[in-house]
């Protein structure tokens, strides 16, 4: 057969139309006839490709879109539709060199400039990745997944406000597209609007009964507002609809634990561990209900908790568990010290800035670090820190010599177990002699243990052992009440040490 025939244009109208039509398995059998007689023609390979991509088969795509470009280099479709399967295959950089060589065959291919940016917020480039939205969306204003995209990579930079706008404009431009009201529901969420989140899951449930993701969705948000029964019954509908869905398992884990129903949380968490083995938040909730002891609690558990709780941090921790341990440790040092300047202080693990409130208008130089970004954005907009930081406290105590007169932790150690290092640091780091100031989860149990909670208690005689090693005085020990838990009050340690 001459390598320039082409198929019936009958034939290739009937296979587009079956794959328009979604009857993938009679348009598959055409697409491979028509490959076999005319190897050379792009458009069947082009449309077999998408049919493997579709139904799940991606690395055959892949090879199938490789050969649509060997036949037709300039096919800037191809490169797109290469760049996509690229993405979910997680290969991103792959992806984002596809979809720029599809942009530069056609400089006003909007929909790959739309999928490059969710490529490279992928890629963790977010800046660059909201550009690339844009630029989509200037070129094509009606492209309502550009406007959805968009959407999703200002929702990762904490612009919520921006993000629901988008996320609405997609809709405005197509009611139907379910994903868009799922993502709103997510920024509205994180925005504190819980009910009018619900209205948006809601909404992407009703267009997609099987829509196991808005349902998991859905029981978060009531889950934050207390809604417990109605939140469980959420999760273990998304786990019906999908069940190999690890994060469901994880939520549900979550809910049960904090319902005081360990075991069933346990085998909840176990099943999202079997799905994802490296969830190392599950990991260590599981460690903590199966009393196992661990060092500390894993950098992204603690900076996921804390910035999932930033916005409603200061109200939550103060008002309703009835924190004060800033305000106490305040009182401690000023009572101890006459009011005196302290001199220089480092705040580990400052979140937003309670302790800075409180200490910072007697000293003359006051530093914080914490591992969430969100609780650091608002220390920074309290305006009482000279420097702030993201960074973990181990590394930062590692990376430079520390010349501070006071070293500060308050609710800090219960996701630290294991305090050798921070002694050791401190003491062996700092130019000159100072103080330590912290606080514990107090505990009977000897050394230090791993709560069903997640948090770390600390015995008092494990903190005089690690005295006695680092050759650190106790000038004050009290206890107090850490914060509510419950109806009940969870009993803490202040300490100020001298070395």
């Amino acid at each position: 057969m001459n390598k320039d025939q082409k198929p019936s244009q009958k034939d290739l109208d009937k296979l587009l139309v079956c794959y328009q039509n979604k009857e993938y398995v009679e348009a598959e059998n055409l697409a491979n006839k028509i490959t076999q007689n005319f190897p050379n023609h792009a458009f069947s390979w082009k449309t077999l490709a998408s049919i493997y991509k579709i139904t799940g088969r991606l690395a055959e795509s892949l090879l199938l879109h490789k050969r649509v470009i060997e036949l037709s280099p300039k096919d800037f479709e191809a490169h797109g539709n290469m760049a996509n399967t690229l993405r979910e295959l997680g290969r991103l950089k792959e992806a984002e060199e596809s979809y720029r060589h599809a942009i530069n065959i056609k400089p006003d291919f909007a929909e790959s400039y739309s999928s490059l940016g969710i490529t490279l917020g992928e890629l963790g480039r977010l800046e660059e990745a909201e550009a690339s939205c844009r630029k989509a969306i200037e070129l094509k204003p009606h492209l309502d997944h550009a406007h959805n995209n968009l959407g999703i990579i200002l929702h990762n930079l904490g612009k919520l406000e921006e993000a629901e706008a988008s996320f609405r404009q997609a809709i405005t431009l197509n009611p139907n597209l379910v994903v868009a009201y799922n993502n709103l529901g997510n920024s509205q969420k994180n925005g504190g609007k819980l009910k009018e989140a619900e209205l948006s899951y809601g909404k992407a449930i009703e267009l997609k009964p099987d829509y196991a993701e808005a349902f998991n969705n859905l029981g978060a948000a009531l889950q934050e507002q207390d809604k417990l029964d109605e939140a469980e019954l959420n999760y273990k509908h998304a786990i019906e609809l999908k069940p190999d869905y690890d994060e469901a398992y994880k939520n549900l884990g979550g809910l049960l634990h904090r319902l005081n129903r360990y075991e069933e949380a346990e085998v909840s968490y176990t099943k999202a561990i079997e799905l994802k083995p490296d969830n190392e938040d599950t990991s260590h909730l599981l460690a903590a209900l199966k009393g196992e002891i661990t060092k500390s609690a894993p950098k992204v558990y603690v900076e996921n908790l804390f910035n999932n709780y930033a916005d409603k941090f200061d109200k939550s921790l103060v008002e309703q568990l009835e924190y004060d341990a800033p305000k106490l440790v305040s009182k401690l040092i000023s009572n101890n010290y006459n009011n005196k300047s302290l001199g220089s202080i480092l705040d580990l693990g400052c979140g937003t800035g309670l302790v800075g409130e409180e200490i910072g208008h007697f000293c003359d130089y006051i530093e914080g670090i914490d591992l969430s970004g969100l609780m650091i954005d608002i220390a920074a907009k309290k305006n009482v820190y000279d420097k702030l930081s993201r960074v973990d406290i181990l590394d930062y105590l590692n990376s430079k010599k520390l010349d501070f007169d006071y070293f500060i932790f308050t609710d800090v150690f219960v996701y630290l177990g294991d305090l050798t290092d921070v002694f050791r640091l401190i003491n062996s780091r700092n130019k000159s002699s100072g103080k330590l100031v912290f606080t514990t989860e107090d505990t009977d149990k000897k050394g230090y243990f791993l709560e069903k909670s997640g948090r770390f208690s600390h015995s008092k005689s494990y903190i005089e052992e690690l005295c006695k090693e680092f050759n650190y005085r106790i000038l004050n020990f009290e206890k107090f009440k850490l914060r509510k838990h419950g109806n009940k009050y969870i009993q803490g340690g202040l300490y100020i040490l001298e070395f």
